[in-house]
C-alpha cells in the first residue's frame, strides 16, 4: 500500500478514535476538564528538561533543514517559554467553561421558550508549523470547549510536539477522559496533510496555523471547512496626531519584539503632514535596531534605509525587514491597507479621536488597535489564556480563536403542550 494510502488509512483511525472521544467530552464535567488542563500543567512542569532536550533535537533537524533565524526562534524552547506553556494551561483551565452557556434566551407568543447554548464542534483538526506550543494551546482549547483535537505539527518541531503531546495525555489519563481526545499525528509524512483535508464525516473543521504556503495549501485541497489564517500584513500608520515618544516606542516593538510571529510589524505608514523630525526618528530607530527599511519616496532619503520595490508592499518578511511609505492622512492609510493588507492586525499611532475613529469604522481587518504595538494581536494577551491562530475570514471566527471561537450553539425550544396552528 501506497504512502498516501498509509495516511488515509491512518487519519481514518484516528478520526474515529477521534469522533468516540468528541461524544465523550460533550458529557464530560467542567471539573473534569480543569483537572485534566491542571495535570497537563504539571507535567509540563515535571517534564520540563526532557521537553528541552527533545526541541535541542528539532532545533538540530531545523537548522539541518535551513530554516531562517525567525523560523528557528519560532522554534526553539526555553526556561521562559515552558514556563508560558505551563501557565497558558491553568489560565485556560481556570477560564469559565463556554460548553452550555445559555448565549440567548426569549419567549415566544405561542407560548415556547426557546434558548441558544453553546455546544461543541466536534472533531478539529490543526495543522501548524514550527511553534511546538501550538500542541499545548490547541490540544489545551480544543478539550476546553468540549471537542476532540487531531494535531498534525511541522516536521521540525515533531521531537517537542511528541513530548508535549505526552503531557497533554497524562493530563487526560489522570482526568480519566479519553486519551483520544487529544492526538498527534506522529509523523513527518506530508500525506497525512492531505487525508486530514480529506477526512469530511471525520473532522469537523481543519485550522492551519503558519505560513502563506501552509494556508494555501489547505484552503486548496480541503474537503471540511476551515478557519482560515491567513499571512500577518500588519500596518501600524503614523498619524500627524501622534505623540512622538509613544509613537515611537511602539513601532520599535511592533516591528522588533519578535520577528517571526504573525502580529509583527511589517509595513509602517507615515502621515505625509507628519514632522519631519518625527519621520526621521521613527526611521532612525528601526535602522538603529537593526532593521532593514526598506523605504519609497521621501523616506528613502533618510540615513540607512534601502530604496523599496513594489513587491516589497503587501510582503510577509518576517525578519528584521520592513517597508516604509508616506501616505496622505487616515484615507492614505486606509487605502494602502485595503489595498496590500492581509485583515490580520493594524494599529494607528494617533492622539485625535476622530482621526482613530475613521481608522476604526475604513478597515475591516479582524483586529485594529490605537497606540498599541501589534505585537498584542495573542489570544493570551487578549485574555484568552491562550489561542489556536488568528482567524482572518469572516464567518464564525474571527480574529484570535479561543474556547468560545471553537463552539457552535444549537436551539433549545421548551414548550408546555404547544401546537402550531
Amino acid at each position: 500500500m501506497g504512502d498516501r494510502d498509509d495516511a488515509a488509512a491512518l487519519i481514518a483511525r484516528m478520526g474515529e478514535a477521534a469522533r468516540l472521544a468528541a461524544h465523550d467530552l460533550a458529557l464530560a464535567t467542567a471539573g473534569r476538564k480543569r483537572d485534566a488542563l491542571i495535570a497537563a500543567a504539571d507535567a509540563i512542569r515535571d517534564q520540563g528538561a526532557a521537553i528541552l532536550v527533545a526541541n535541542e533535537q528539532d532545533l538540530a533537524f531545523g537548522r539541518e533543514k535551513g530554516l531562517s533565524g525567525p523560523m528557528i526562534d519560532r522554534l526553539r524552547l526555553d526556561e521562559t517559554r515552558l514556563r508560558a506553556i505551563e501557565d497558558s494551561l491553568r489560565t485556560v483551565a481556570d477560564q469559565p467553561d463556554p460548553v452550555g452557556e445559555v448565549v440567548a434566551e426569549w419567549d415566544r407568543p405561542s407560548g415556547l421558550h426557546i434558548r441558544r447554548v453553546r455546544t461543541p464542534i466536534g472533531v478539529i483538526g490543526v495543522i501548524y508549523e514550527s511553534r511546538p506550543n501550538v500542541t499545548a494551546d490547541a490540544g489545551a482549547l480544543a478539550l476546553k470547549s468540549g471537542n476532540a483535537v487531531i494535531l498534525r505539527g511541522g516536521s521540525e518541531s515533531l521531537h517537542s510536539s511528541r513530548a508535549i503531546h505526552g503531557c497533554m495525555v497524562e493530563g487526560l489519563r489522570k482526568a480519566r477522559l479519553p486519551e483520544a481526545a487529544i492526538q498527534l499525528v506522529d509523523t513527518r509524512d506530508r500525506a497525512a496533510v492531505s487525508a486530514m483535508l480529506q477526512a469530511q464525516g471525520l473532522i469537523d473543521v481543519i485550522i492551519p496555523r503558519g505560513g502563506k504556503g501552509l494556508v494555501g495549501l489547505v484552503q486548496r485541497e480541503a474537503r471540511v471547512p476551515v478557519f482560515a489564517h491567513l499571512e500577518g500584513i500588519c500596518h501600524v500608520y503614523v498619524d500627524r496626531d501622534a505623540d512622538p515618544g509613544k509613537a515611537r516606542r511602539v513601532l520599535v516593538n511592533a516591528k522588533t519584539r519578535r520577528t517571526g510571529i504573525c502580529g509583527a510589524a511589517e509595513c509602517l505608514l507615515i502621515d505625509r503632514a507628519a514632522d519631519p523630525a518625527l519621520r526621521a526618528a521613527l526611521v532612525g530607530d528601526l535602522v538603529a535596531a537593526g532593521v532593514e527599511v526598506r523605504a519609497e519616496g521621501e523616506l528613502a532619503a533618510l540615513p540607512g534605509t534601502v530604496e523599496a520595490v513594489p513587491e516589497d508592499f503587501g510582503r510577509e518578511f518576517q525578519d528584521m525587514i520592513i517597508a516604509a511609505r508616506l501616505v496622505d492622512g487616515v484615507e492614505g492609510a486606509i487605502a494602502h491597507i485595503r489595498r496590500f493588507g492581509s485583515q490580520h492586525t493594524e494599529s494607528i499611532l494617533t492622539e485625535n479621536d476622530a482621526t482613530a475613529d475613521s481608522f476604526f469604522a475604513g478597515l475591516d481587518s479582524a483586529i485594529l488597535m490605537r497606540n498599541a504595538s501589534t505585537q498584542f494581536a495573542d489570544g493570551g494577551e487578549f485574555g484568552m489564556g491562550a489561542e489556536i491562530g488568528i482567524a482572518t475570514g469572516k464567518m464564525h471566527a474571527r480574529g484570535p480563536v479561543g474556547a468560545e471561537q471553537l463552539t457552535s450553539f444549537k436551539y433549545l425550544v421548551t414548550g408546555d403542550g404547544a401546537v402550531r396552528a
